[in-house]
C-alpha cells in the first residue's frame, strides 16, 4: 500500500479531513477534502462536520482554523513550516502605534499571526482588501504587513490615506518589471496574471492583478497562454489541466523557480501520515483570551467584506 493510499485510508478510519493551500505540491493537493487559499480554508474547515483537521500548509493557516473552530482539534502537518511575512511586524510594535494615534484604524492582512491579528481593527484577504478598506470608516488606515498590497489598495481607494511600514512577501517581492518585459518578449501574446504582493512597478504591467484564487479563475476562463507570477503552486497544479498554455515566472532552465515559497514545500506524505496517527504534527492551541482578541478582526472582515 502506498503512503497516499494509507493516508485516504486513515481518514475513513479516523474521520479526520485535510485542509491543503493551493500553493501546496500537487500530490498532497490531490489528498486535501478541502483546498484554497488560507480563508477559505479556515470558513470551510469550520462548517465541516469532522472534529479533527489536518493542515497542510503554514502555521497562520492552522491558527485562523483554530480561530474560526475553537472546539475542533487543528494540527499543523509540518509544525516548521512558517511564514516570514506573517511575523515581520512586531505586536507591540502595533500596540504602540495605536496608543499614539488611536483614531487609526489597522488593518491586517491574514497572512498574519494571531497575535498581530489582535492588535487590528479587521483582517482582510488579497481578494477582500479593497473592499472593506473603501468600507472602514476611518479616513486614515494602517495596513500590515505586506507594503506592496498595501499599496495595491492605495491606489484602488486613492479616497483614503493609508500608511504602510516595511513588511512583505519574500518570494513575491523578488518579481522585478525587467523579468515580466523579458517575459512577455519570449512568450509573445501571452497575458500576465500576477499576485497583488509582488512590487509595483511590477503590477503595472500585469493584465490582471487578483489573489490566488482569482488567478485561478483567470486561467480557466481564459484560452490563450498565460505568464503566471505567483508561487508556483498554482502553475504546478493547472499545468496539469492546461499543459502548454502557462509559464512560470522566475523558471529557470534546471527546472528550479525562484517564485518557491520553502515552508509551503515542507509538508510531505510521511508528514501527514504521521500527523494522521497522531505520531506527528503540532496540535494548534491559543489560549482563550487572545484567540478572542484574534476572532473579532475575523468577525469584522466577514461584517464590512460581505
Amino acid at each position: 500500500m502506498t503512503l497516499w493510499e494509507q493516508i485516504r485510508r486513515l481518514k475513513e478510519e479516523t474521520g479526520a479531513i485535510i485542509a491543503a493551500h493551493t500553493y501546496q505540491p500537487p500530490e498532497i493537493q490531490d489528498v486535501a477534502d478541502i483546498l484554497g487559499d488560507s480563508f477559505v480554508l479556515a470558513q470551510k474547515a469550520k462548517e465541516a462536520a469532522a472534529s479533527t483537521v489536518v493542515v497542510c500548509g503554514v502555521r497562520f493557516m492552522a491558527e485562523g482554523i483554530k480561530i474560526l473552530a475553537p472546539d475542533k482539534r487543528v494540527i499543523l502537518a509540518a509544525p516548521q513550516a512558517d511564514c516570514p511575512m506573517a511575523r515581520q511586524i512586531e505586536p507591540e510594535r502595533v500596540a504602540e502605534f495605536r496608543r499614539q494615534y488611536p483614531d487609526v484604524g489597522v488593518v491586517a492582512y491574514i497572512n498574519t499571526t494571531a497575535e498581530l491579528k489582535a492588535q487590528a481593527d479587521v483582517c482582510v484577504t488579497s481578494s477582500s482588501a479593497v473592499k472593506i478598506v473603501r468600507a472602514l470608516p476611518q479616513k486614515t488606515l494602517l495596513f500590515l504587513p505586506d507594503k506592496n498590497l498595501g499599496d495595491y489598495v492605495r491606489r484602488q481607494v486613492p479616497e483614503k490615506e493609508i500608511l504602510t511600514w516595511d513588511g512583505y512577501c519574500p518570494v513575491h517581492n523578488t518579481v522585478t518589471a525587467e523579468e515580466v518585459r523579458a517575459a512577455r518578449l519570449r512568450y509573445p501574446g501571452a497575458k500576465v496574471a500576477m499576485h497583488p504582493e509582488c512590487p509595483p512597478e511590477a503590477l503595472a504591467l500585469a493584465d490582471m492583478v487578483g489573489s490566488t484564487a482569482a488567478i485561478i479563475e483567470y486561467i480557466g476562463k481564459e484560452s490563450g497562454e498565460i505568464i503566471v507570477a505567483t508561487e508556483r503552486g498554482v502553475t504546478d497544479k493547472l499545468s496539469l489541466r492546461y499543459p502548454g498554455r502557462l509559464h512560470q515566472l522566475g523558471e529557470e532552465a534546471d527546472g528550479s523557480c525562484r517564485l518557491t515559497c520553502p515552508d509551503m514545500k515542507l509538508t510531505t506524505a510521511e508528514a501527514v501520515l504521521a500527523a494522521l496517527r497522531g505520531l506527528g504534527g503540532e496540535e494548534i492551541e491559543l489560549e482563550p483570551t487572545l484567540l478572542a482578541a484574534a476572532r473579532r478582526s475575523l468577525d469584522n472582515m466577514l461584517t464590512y467584506g460581505g
